[in-house]
Parts: C-alpha cells; sequence; structure tokens
C-alpha cells in the first residue's frame, strides 16, 4: 500500500500532467484550477495544496516538459565527435516535434505567457541559459570561434526551429542542417568565410 507521501507524489505528477496537457489543448490562458482537477482527477483543493498558485503548477508543467524537449536536444552534445555532428543530432532530436503535436503547442504557449509572467520566464531563461552554457562549452572544446555568442544564436535557431514548424512542418533537419552548419565554420580557407574581410 502507497504511503502518505508517495500518494502526494502520484497527485503531484498527475497535475502537473494534467496542465501540461490542458495548455497543450486549450491555450495558457484558458487553463482552470477547476479543469486541472478535473483532468487529473482530484479535489480542486488539492491544486492549492500542491502549489502556491496555478501560475505555479501551469509554470512547473512546462519547464518540466522544455526540460525534456532540451535534454532529448543536449543528449547529441554528448554523443558527437565534432561540433557539426553535434548540431546535426540535435536537429535531428527536434525533428520528434513537428509542430502540431503537445510539446510544441506547449512551448508556444510558454513562450507567449512568459513574456506577461515574471516567474515563467525567470525559470525559462534558466533553462535557456543552462543549454547555451552547455553547448557553448561543447562548441568551445571542438575549436569553434566564438562559442558563447554561437551557442546563443544556435539555441535561438533552434527554438525558432520548433516555433515555426506549426507554420512550416517542412522546416525539419535536412532543410536547416546546412544553413546553421555555416555558423560552425571558422573562416579558414575552404569554408564558406573564404574570401570575406
Amino acid at each position: 500500500m502507497a504511503t502518505s507521501a508517495e500518494r502526494g507524489r502520484q497527485v503531484r505528477s498527475r497535475l502537473l500532467q494534467a496542465a501540461a496537457d490542458l495548455v497543450a489543448e486549450q491555450g495558457w490562458n484558458a487553463v482552470s484550477t477547476r479543469m486541472v482537477a478535473e483532468r487529473a482527477g482530484v479535489a480542486p483543493g488539492l491544486v492549492h495544496y500542491h502549489f502556491a498558485s496555478l501560475p505555479a503548477l501551469l509554470t512547473e508543467a512546462a519547464v518540466q516538459v522544455m526540460e525534456t524537449v532540451v535534454e532529448g536536444a543536449a543528449q547529441g552534445l554528448s554523443e558527437a565527435r565534432t561540433a557539426a555532428q553535434a548540431l546535426e543530432l540535435m536537429l535531428a532530436d527536434l525533428d520528434r516535434y513537428p509542430g502540431d503535436d503537445p510539446a510544441s503547442r506547449l512551448v508556444s504557449e510558454a513562450m507567449l505567457a512568459a513574456g506577461r509572467d515574471e516567474g515563467l520566464r525567470t525559470a525559462m531563461a534558466g533553462l535557456l541559459e543552462r543549454f547555451r552554457a552547455r553547448l557553448g562549452d561543447r562548441l568551445a572544446a571542438q575549436g569553434v570561434p566564438d562559442p558563447r555568442r554561437t551557442a546563443a544564436v544556435l539555441a535561438a535557431a533552434l527554438d525558432g526551429m520548433m516555433l515555426h514548424r506549426t507554420l512550416d512542418p517542412e522546416l525539419t533537419s535536412t532543410a536547416v542542417a546546412p544553413v546553421l552548419g555555416r555558423l560552425l565554420q571558422d573562416g579558414t580557407p575552404g569554408t564558406a568565410q573564404e574570401g570575406h574581410p
């Protein structure tokens, strides 16, 4: 038989999953405490028992999903032998999110909501900073010039891919890899930068 603490963790997990599902289905601002409780199969009072507020629940649910997305992309960083291979693996991982899936819709909703919700913005900025640092470290180890700024631009491009796929499902790793790959070229003879000052 589950202990009280285990039951509490199960309820909390169900609330987070229900919140993530509802944001993807209904939109950030349409989700209510009652809706989350009903979807999770618990009394509405348990939402506020486990979370300080509905925005706190939605923020944690969104960041949890985004951490999964980021971790999948970042996995390629540890497996890759070159910066170009790391980029290819990250882009290929993003192909799992075609734009009309729940994770893509949740990320789009969270990005919009972050402009109005300081707690969400802070949480997402922290997640982004950690990913940029990991990417920057990998690029630096591979000798990519200006690795921190290159990491920031690549991270923004990856986010943009995920957001734009809602409108353009053809924006896949095959289409994007050659373009983003140019960012990793160092300007030595034989690269696309040759002949430029």
